[in-house]
C-alpha cells in the first residue's frame, strides 16, 4: 500500500508491516464496538500484532496519516472524513496526510476498513461514527500511554493538537514521543465522541488535503500512470450493445509503428496494444471491422419513447407508495390537472475517461484504477483474472471525476485485467478514447411520468396519481436488490417516509407507481440518480396545480407540509433569500422547489430572463442544505455550486439520443455542458439542523432543472416537461 502520491510499482514488494517497522513507524490500533455490519471485519489480533483496527499511523516527526477507505473524486470526501479523525485524536491538522489502504489489505484483515464504496452521497454519512470512534480510540490509548510513563492517572491528561499535558504538574508530550508505548496499551472497549457543538476541526471550512498535489501537477491520476516495461492498449467495442464482432483484419495493422498485438475480446471488442497509446488508436483507428450489430440495430429514440408510453397505460404496475383512494379523489375532484413529464438517457461524462492499468501472471494480479469502490474493483479484477481475490490487488488512484459510472460497474477494469492475461508478465494500461466512453457508458435510465392531481372547489390537492415508466437500474446493475420485482430506487424522493428519501407533501390519497420497461440501453448510477427525475416531475407540476388552483406556488406548498418541517424549512429558506415577497427586476422571474434525496432536505430557488427571441439567462439560484450536520462548510459550498453545473448541463442540453440501436452523441461536440459563462451566481444556505447525518455531493442536483423550469414558466407562460431545454422553442407563448 502506498500513500496517494507515490508512484506505482510492480508487486512483489514488502508488506507495510513490514515497512513501518524499518522505517520506524507506529500504527495505532484499536477494537471498538462497529456496526453489525462491520463487526466481522475486526482482525484477531495476536501478541504480535499491536493493532486491532488501524486507522491513525503515527511517525516520529509528529506527522499523522490518517487511512481514509472511501474514494476521492473531487468531492472532498477525503478531507472531510480525516478532519472527522484528527477531530476525536486531537492532533495537530498541520500535520495530517492520508492514504489509502488497499482492498487487498482489507480483504486480507477480515474488511478492518468496513465499506470501500463511495456512492450516493454515503462517503461520510454511512461511516462517520466508526471513523470518529477510530480517533477518540487513539487519542485514550496515547493519553494512557503519558501517563502510564508519568506515573499518574489518565484522568488528570489533556490533549491539544498532538500533545499531552499532565494537568496538576504541567509536564508535556507528544503524541510521537509515546506512540510506541500507546502500541501495546489495550485499546478501549467504549470511547465517549465529542459533542458536534465542542468540535475545533470538523465543521469547520478547512483547505482541502488534496489541493496542493492538484495544483502543482504531481497528483497522479489513472490515465497518467507509468510503470516499467508499460504496454498501452486502445479498443473498440460494437457500436449496439448486444452486438458482436462478425472480423477484422488484424494483418492489415499488425506491422504498424509500435503495434504489438491485435486481438479480439470476448464477443463484442477488437484491441490494439502498443508501445503507446496514440499508436495504439492510431492502428485501431485504421483497422478493418465489421461488425454484427444484432437484433436492436433497429431501435430508435422514438421506439423506446413509445414504449414508455405504452407503460404510461398498462393496468399493472410496481408500488412505491400508497395511501388513501386516489382513483376516488380523482373522480370526486372539483378539477383534475393532468401532465406527462420525461427526461432523457444522460451520460456521465468523466472528464477522465474510464481507464485501467493490470500486470497479470499465472500466480497474482496487480490493478492500478481510479475506483469509486475498492472492493467491487477487486472482485471483477479476481473474475477477469481467473484468480482467488487472495491473489490479486487494487491499488486505488483519486478519480478524475465518478459521478456513479465508476462504482457499481467495473467493464473497463475487467477488459484491462483481460487484455493483460494475454500478456502475462507485462503491465498493460487499457485507456477508453473519448468516443468509446460516450457511447459505451452506463447511462441515468430513460423514464416518461404522467401526473395527474385532483383538486377540490378551494383549490386544495386532494389526491395524486404519478405513474413513472421507464428504465430500473437495479433491473440491470443489482438485481439482487430488487424487491418482489420492484426497484426501491425508482422511488427516490417520494417514499411514504423514512431517513433517506421521503416526499414533503402531506397528500390525503396517493399512488406512486412504475410500469418497469427496459430497453437495451444499459443504465447506470448517474450523480443524483433517481431523485433528479423524480424532483422535477413533482416539483414542476406542483406549480402546475398551483396555478390551476390559482394560488401562489410557494403558499400552495407551504399548506402541504405541516407534517414536514425540515422540508419546510429549507423552502423558506431559499424563498426568504431571493425575495419571493418582493418584485423581482424588471424581466427576471422566479421558480422554486424542494426535495429530500440521500438523507439531506435541499431546496433551491431560481432567477431567469427569456428574451423577446428565446434565449435564456439563469441569473442566480439560491439553494439551501440540512444534511443534519456540516464536517466542512466550505466543501459544501462548492458541492452546492458543483451540484448545479452537473444538474442545470442535464436540463439545458444533456441528452443521449438513439438512432440504429446505438448512441448518436460521442464527444462534448454534441453532448455539450455547462460553461462558464452561462453559470448563474449562486448562494448557498447551510442550515445543519443535527440529530441525524445527510449527504450533500448530490441532493441539490435534483432542485437544478425544476427551479429554472418553473422560472422559465413564469417568464414565458411556456411549461417545459421534456428535457433538455435546448429542445424547446422559448419565445412567449
Amino acid at each position: 500500500m502506498r500513500s496517494n502520491r507515490d508512484t506505482a510499482r510492480p508487486s512483489r514488494r514488502p508488506s507495510r508491516r513490514a515497512v513501518l517497522a524499518g522505517a520506524g513507524l507506529f500504527t495505532l490500533g484499536f477494537h471498538i464496538p462497529f456496526p453489525a455490519t462491520l463487526r466481522a471485519a475486526t482482525l484477531d489480533a495476536g501478541p504480535a500484532t499491536p493493532e486491532v483496527n488501524a486507522w491513525v499511523v503515527v511517525k516520529p516527526d509528529e506527522t499523522v496519516v490518517i487511512r481514509i477507505a472511501r474514494s476521492e473524486m473531487g468531492q472532498g470526501t477525503l478531507t472531510g472524513l480525516a478532519q472527522l479523525v484528527a477531530e476525536e485524536l486531537d492532533c495537530d491538522w498541520a500535520r495530517v496526510t492520508t492514504e489509502y489502504p488497499s482492498p487487498g489489505q482489507n480483504l486480507a484483515r477480515k474488511r478492518v476498513w468496513g465499506d470501500y464504496s463511495t456512492g450516493g452521497s454515503r462517503g461520510i454519512r454511512e461511516s462517520h461514527d466508526y471513523v470518529r470512534k477510530g480517533g477518540a480510540a487513539a487519542r485514550t490509548m496515547l493519553v494512557a500511554a503519558a501517563a502510564k510513563g508519568w506515573g499518574v492517572p489518565a484522568g488528570e491528561c489533556r490533549t491539544e493538537r498532538g500533545t499531552i499535558t499532565h494537568g496538576p504538574s504541567g509536564r508535556r508530550t507528544t503524541y510521537g514521543a509515546v506512540a510506541g508505548e500507546a502500541a501495546r496499551i489495550e485499546p478501549p472497549k467504549e470511547v465517549v465522541l465529542k459533542d458536534p457543538k465542542d468540535w475545533t476541526l470538523a465543521g469547520k471550512p478547512l483547505k482541502r488535503l488534496d489541493t496542493l498535489a492538484k495544483l502543482d501537477g504531481s497528483q497522479v491520476y489513472g490515465i497518467d500512470l507509468t510503470l516499467p516495461g508499460l504496454l498501452n492498449a486502445a479498443i473498440r467495442d460494437c457500436p449496439v450493445t448486444g452486438g458482436s464482432v462478425k472480423s477484422f483484419d488484424a494483418a492489415a495493422v499488425s506491422a504498424m509503428p509500435g503495434v504489438k498485438r491485435v486481438l479480439q475480446l470476448g464477443d463484442s471488442a477488437v484491441v490494439v496494444v502498443a508501445d503507446t497509446f496514440w499508436r495504439a488508436k492510431t492502428a485501431l483507428d485504421a483497422l478493418p471491422i465489421v461488425w454484427d450489430e444484432g437484433p436492436n440495430a433497429g431501435v430508435s429514440s422514438e421506439t423506446i419513447a413509445a414504449t414508455l408510453r405504452e407503460g404510461l397505460d398498462a393496468p399493472e404496475a410496481f408500488v412505491g407508495n400508497k395511501s388513501g383512494d386516489v382513483a376516488g379523489a380523482l373522480k370526486g375532484a372539483a378539477k383534475v390537472v393532468e401532465a406527462v413529464y420525461g427526461v432523457p438517457f444522460q451520460n456521465h461524462a468523466t472528464m477522465e475517461p474510464m481507464n485501467a492499468t493490470a500486470l497479470w501472471t499465472q500466480e497474482r494480479c496487480e490493478v492500478w484504477a481510479p475506483t469509486q469502490n475498492g472492493e467491487a474493483a477487486l472482485a471483477a479484477t479476481a473474475e477477469a483474472a481467473g484468480l482467488p481475490a487472495t491473489s490479486c490487488e487494487v491499488h486505488k488512484i483519486h478519480l478524475g471525476g465518478g459521478f456513479g459510472r465508476r462504482g457499481a460497474t467495473h467493464d473497463w477494469l475487467r477488459q484491462a485485467v483481460q487484455i493483460a492475461r494475454e500478456l502475462p508478465g507485462t503491465p498493460v494500461k487499457l485507456i477508453w478514447t473519448r468516443e468509446e466512453d460516450m457511447i459505451h457508458g452506463r447511462y441515468h435510465p430513460v423514464t416518461q411520468c404522467r401526473l395527474r392531481g385532483a383538486l377540490d372547489a378551494d383549490g386544495n390537492l386532494t389526491g395524486l396519481h404519478m405513474r413513472i415508466s421507464g428504465q430500473s437500474i437495479l433491473a440491470s446493475v443489482a438485481p439482487q436488490r430488487m424487491v418482489e420485482g420492484r426497484d426501491p430506487v425508482t422511488f427516490q424522493g417520494l417514499n411514504p417516509g423514512g431517513p433517506e428519501a421521503a416526499i414533503g407533501y402531506a397528500i390525503p390519497n396517493i399512488l406512486v407507481d412504475h410500469a418497469m420497461r427496459n430497453p437495451h440501453i444499459l443504465p447506470g448510477f448517474w450523480r443524483g440518480v433517481n431523485l433528479n427525475p423524480n424532483a422535477l416531475y413533482l416539483e414542476c407540476f406542483m406549480d402546475e396545480l398551483a396555478h390551476a388552483a390559482g394560488q401562489d406556488p410557494l403558499a400552495f406548498r407551504l399548506k402541504l407540509m405541516g407534517n414536514h418541517p425540515k422540508h419546510r424549512a429549507v423552502l423558506q429558506a431559499v424563498a426568504d433569500k431571493i425575495g419571493w415577497d418582493d418584485k423581482p427586476p424588471e424581466g427576471v422571474y422566479r421558480g422554486l422547489c424542494q426535495t429530500m434525496g440521500f438523507g439531506s432536505y435541499v431546496a433551491g430557488a431560481a432567477e431567469v430572463s427569456v428574451s423577446e427571441s428565446g434565449e435564456l439567462k439563469i441569473h442566480r439560484i439560491v439553494a439551501a442544505t440540512d444534511p443534519g450536520h456540516a464536517v466542512n462548510p466550505q466543501q459544501i459550498d462548492a458541492q452546492v455550486a458543483g451540484s448545479f453545473v452537473y444538474g442545470l448541463s442535464a436540463a439545458l442540453y444533456g441528452a443521449c439520443t438513439v438512432k440504429d440501436g446505438r448512441i448518436e452523441q460521442t464527444n462534448f461536440d454534441s453532448y455539450p455542458v455547462m460553461r462558464m459563462d452561462a453559470m448563474p451566481v449562486v448562494e448557498t444556505i447551510l442550515m445543519p439542523s443535527g440529530g441525524f447525518w445527510g449527504g450533500v455531493g448530490e441532493p441539490t442536483i435534483a432542485v437544478a432543472a425544476p427551479a429554472v423550469l418553473n422560472a422559465v414558466f413564469a417568464a414565458t407562460g411556456k411549461r417545459v416537461r421534456h428535457l433538455p431545454l435546448k429542445d424547446t422553442d422559448l419565445r412567449r407563448a
